[in-house]
C-alpha cells in the first residue's frame, strides 16, 4: 500500500469495520485528523499511516480504554507510557467485574424474591425461620396510608451512604412485640432495611441469627396489614407462642414493580417462641 495513497472516509469505515459516524467523532475528540478535506466539498480523506493509528485506537477501545486515555497515549507514544495505560486500564477491569459480580449477586437476591412472591401461597400461615442476617434500622413512628409515607425514613436510611444501595424489596416496617401484645397494629415503630451480605452500609447495622417466625403473605400493601397481623396474633395464642422481636413487614410486589395495586404481594414474619422457652 503506499504512503501517499489517500483513502475516503467511507473506504476507511468500511476497511476497519467501523461506522464513519465514529471516525467524525475521534476526529472531534482529537485523536484522529484527516489527512486531507477538500474544503469544496467537505470530503475527507486518510493516509495509509493513519490507518495504522486507527487500529491503535481500535485495539484501546476493545480495551475499553476511555478516549481521553488513548488520545493521551498518541500524543506521548513511547513503550513505558503504553505500558503504564495498559496497567491503569487492567486495574479499571478488575474494578468494573467486581461491580458487575455485585450487580449480579443483588440481581440473584431480588430475583429469588420475587420468584417466592409469585409462587408463594396467599393467605395461609406457616411456621418459617428467618435466617441469619444483617439490618440497618431507625425508630420512626409513622402511619402508612401510601408508598410515599415511607419516602423521608427512606431517606435518612441512605444518609451519608458513599455507595448507593438498593433499595427494591429490602425496605421494611416493623411494630414491637410490646405493640403487638396490646393489639396496636396500624403504629409502626421501626424502619429497617436488610442488607445483602456485599452492602457496604456505613453507620450502625444488627445482626441477628436464625429465627423462629409466623408468617404470612397476602395480596395488598401496608393499608391491608392489620386484619393480617389479627390472623398471626390469634395464631399464635392458638399455638402458644410469643413475639421475640418486632414484626418484619415488607411488600414483595409494589409500586417499584408494577403500577397495578391487584398485584401487590406482603409478607409479614414475626419472630417467636413458645410460651415457657428460655
Amino acid at each position: 500500500m503506499e504512503e501517499t495513497k489517500l483513502f475516503k472516509i467511507g473506504e476507511v469505515a468500511k476497511m476497519l469495520h467501523v461506522s464513519m459516524g465514529t471516525l467524525r467523532h475521534y476526529e472531534q475528540a482529537g485523536l484522529l485528523t484527516p489527512e486531507y478535506v477538500d474544503r469544496k466539498t467537505g470530503y475527507r480523506y486518510y493516509s495509509a499511516r493513519q490507518l495504522e493509528v486507527l487500529n491503535t485506537i481500535r485495539y484501546l477501545r476493545v480495551l475499553d480504554m476511555p478516549l481521553p486515555q488513548i488520545a493521551d497515549s498518541l500524543q506521548n507514544r513511547d513503550v513505558d507510557v503504553m505500558r503504564e495505560k495498559l496497567l491503569w486500564q487492567k486495574e479499571m477491569i478488575r474494578e468494573k467485574k467486581r461491580e458487575l459480580e455485585l450487580a449480579e449477586r443483588k440481581i440473584d437476591h431480588r430475583l429469588e424474591r420475587l420468584n417466592e412472591a409469585l409462587q408463594a401461597t396467599l393467605e395461609e400461615i406457616t411456621i418459617d425461620k428467618i435466617p441469619a442476617g444483617r439490618l440497618a434500622w431507625i425508630r420512626d413512628k409513622l402511619q402508612l396510608s401510601s408508598y410515599l409515607d415511607l419516602e423521608y425514613s427512606i431517606r435518612r436510611l441512605e444518609e451519608n451512604q458513599k455507595e448507593t444501595l438498593v433499595f427494591l424489596g429490602k425496605v421494611g416496617v416493623g411494630i414491637t412485640e410490646e405493640s403487638l401484645a396490646k393489639g396496636s397494629f396500624s403504629d409502626y415503630e421501626r424502619v429497617f432495611l436488610l442488607l445483602d451480605e456485599e452492602d457496604a452500609y456505613e453507620g450502625e447495622t444488627e445482626e441477628f441469627p436464625e429465627m423462629d417466625c409466623v408468617m404470612i403473605r397476602f395480596r395488598g400493601s401496608h393499608k391491608e396489614a392489620p386484619i393480617h397481623y389479627e390472623k398471626l396474633i390469634a395464631y399464635m395464642k392458638e399455638h402458644k407462642l410469643v413475639a421475640t422481636g418486632f414484626s418484619r413487614e415488607i411488600t414483595l410486589i409494589d409500586n417499584g414493580l408494577t403500577d397495578d395495586p391487584e398485584k401487590f404481594v406482603t409478607e409479614i414474619r414475626i419472630p417467636v417462641q413458645r410460651i415457657g422457652e428460655a
